[in-house]
């Protein structure tokens, strides 16, 4: 390896397979480039920054352990310690994954999804509107507080905001409409 120290102090340190490391004068700042083009820098805050060539993709760890992952589509990934992560995606689609299973997803015309770890799912529209998944039915209820549900047998039932309920069998024939 090939030492040098810079007039302004800094120390580069070239070894044998081209890869570089520079010092800061200070000693603060450490920078690595890499003979495969990554580069590694450590910064006065603890920060390590690593930017690797092939995949155009940064990976940011923070000294409390947040690490963020920016990729070359815009994607960034934040990872938390608690094991929660964020993704937001090119479109400003956010996705929440918690560490108990739990998973949100707000997409930018306001809908909402949330995934309970059992797998239930609601989903809440811009218009008001919402929906419930469960493994027994799914259940739309709309503003005007009418609701309809069917059934994973097939079955559908509707009822409405004036109180009328109707309810269909498996093929779609009306069996209550009152």
């Amino acid at each position: 390896k090939v030492e040098e120290v810079l007039t302004d102090g800094r120390q580069i340190i070239t070894f044998r397979n081209g890869t570089k490391k520079e010092i800061s004068a200070d000693k603060r700042m450490t920078t690595i480039s890499f003979f495969n083009g990554d580069v590694k820098k450590i910064m006065p805050d603890q920060r390590v920054i690593y930017y690797y060539a092939d995949a155009q993709t940064t990976h940011t760890a923070y000294p409390d352990g947040l690490e963020v992952l920016q990729f070359p589509n815009n994607q960034i990934e934040k990872h938390y310690p608690d094991g929660t992560q964020e993704i937001v995606f090119p479109d400003h689609t956010v996705k929440c994954l918690y560490s108990d299973g739990f998973k949100e997803t707000f997409f930018p015309d306001g809908t909402v999804v949330k995934v309970q770890k059992n797998g239930d799912k609601i989903v809440t529209f811009s218009n008001g509107q919402k929906e419930v998944h469960t493994s027994q039915f799914k259940r739309r209820e709309y503003p005007d507080g009418t609701v309809k549900t069917v059934y994973c047998n097939g079955r559908q039932e509707t009822k409405y905001s004036t109180g009328r309920v109707r309810i269909k069998d498996e093929e779609g024939n009306i069996i209550l409409d009152k």
